[in-house]
């Protein structure tokens, strides 16, 4: 971190100076995506040297076990010799690079798949072009699932909503006002809120948030591009995967979280330099994408997901042909992914699926 404005805070102080606070939101979204200094646009912030690290980047096993999920689904879908499979947020394209050599042992699905990558970031698209690089698949780039061309779909979203915008509400005496960020008296950024209350915003939610103390924060995402993916399964056909970290149940509480490095920052400092994230509301999203006609399924944890799939079987095959290091390193990937512990990804991240209703259970979401 430094003293100096970073190039994106002077155009948001610029906006508050103009117009007053900005909501949360539309902080997020300018930190993540503005076409010059958004964080996601100006790097690749993915692996050891970056800020953070994703599953398909701890280990191939991930992303070979997504291969073989969507192996079993294609099948459930009676095998189409054309299936479009689509990837929101592809990272590196490590996980479907992983994904599409898993797919070798199923005759037929590979031949049959369209490789289509919902990706907003410059940086990320050239990696993602270097890591697919050569494939006998063929693979097309969209800014936005809606530019994605019709048809049955696979869709895979790994790490994908924790990244959009979220909005914030903070509980007062006077009802629930909108978090907002602005200039305090230090002259620095801080979280304010918004004058006015919410107009019904308590009828228009759970009854938990009547309930909740003063003070209390309560998050929400809109739900477009969750209709949007609703809206494709249910008029195509296909299944939807998403995983990511969340809460099972809607709940109140702030989990807007910055990363830089590897370690937990400031939101509100350096934007534009840092990663921001907020947990998934597994039950909103369901409940936007059920509300175009598809059907939901979970969320597991992902420990029990992944282990549902065969990771632990995966894990011993790999280590039965690996030398003492390589084999300690399956170890300490599998206890990454499916652990409990203060680093562990098994509890925190859920796995959920979402289908036609005529598809049936996806694989792994049997009760």
């Amino acid at each position: 971190m430094t003293d100096a404005l970073s190039p994106l805070e002077s155009e948001i102080r610029r906006r508050i100076a103009a117009a007053g606070p900005m909501p949360v939101s539309e902080y997020m979204a300018l930190c993540l995506g503005d076409p010059d200094h958004g964080y996601y646009v100006t790097r690749d912030p993915l692996g050891a040297r970056g800020d953070f690290i994703t599953a398909p980047e701890i280990s191939q096993m991930f992303g070979e076990l997504i291969g073989v999920w969507m192996a079993a689904v294609w099948k459930k879908m009676n095998a189409p010799n054309s299936i479009r499979v689509i990837e929101l947020g592809p990272g590196r394209g490590t996980l479907m690079k992983d994904a599409l050599r898993a797919l070798q042992v199923m005759p037929g699905f590979r031949e049959a798949i369209e490789l289509h990558l919902v990706e907003m970031s410059p940086a990320l698209r050239a990696r993602q072009q270097h890591t697919l690089g050569g494939l006998a698949t063929p693979v097309f780039w969209h800014t936005a699932l809606d530019a994605v061309p019709e048809g049955p779909a696979i869709v895979v979203a790994n790490e994908f909503f924790d990244a959009l915008p979220v909005n914030q509400a903070v509980k007062t005496a006077r009802g629930w006002h909108e978090r907002c960020v602005g200039i305090g008296a230090d002259r620095r950024l801080t979280f304010t809120v918004a004058p006015d209350p919410l107009p019904h915003f308590e009828t228009l939610l759970s009854p938990f948030l009547r309930a909740a103390p003063e003070g209390a924060i309560f998050e929400w995402r809109d739900d477009f591009i969750a209709m949007q993916l609703g809206r494709r399964l249910a008029k195509d056909g296909g299944a939807a995967l998403v995983i990511d970290y969340g809460h099972a149940m809607s709940e109140v509480g702030d989990t807007l979280q910055a990363v830089v490095g590897h370690a937990y920052a400031d939101p509100l400092i350096d934007p534009g330099e840092v990663d921001l994230t907020a947990h998934v509301d597994f039950q909103a999203l369901a409940r936007a994408i059920e509300a175009m006609g598809a059907k939901g399924f979970g969320p597991l944890e992902q420990r029990e997901f992944l282990r549902r799939l065969g990771i632990e079987t995966r894990a011993a095959t790999l280590k039965a042909r690996a030398t003492p290091e390589a084999a300690a390193a399956v170890d300490a990937a599998l206890l990454r992914l499916t652990g409990t512990g203060r680093t562990g990804m098994g509890i925190l991240f859920k796995a959920a699926a979402y289908a036609h209703p005529a598809l049936g259970v996806p694989p792994g979401f049997e009760i």
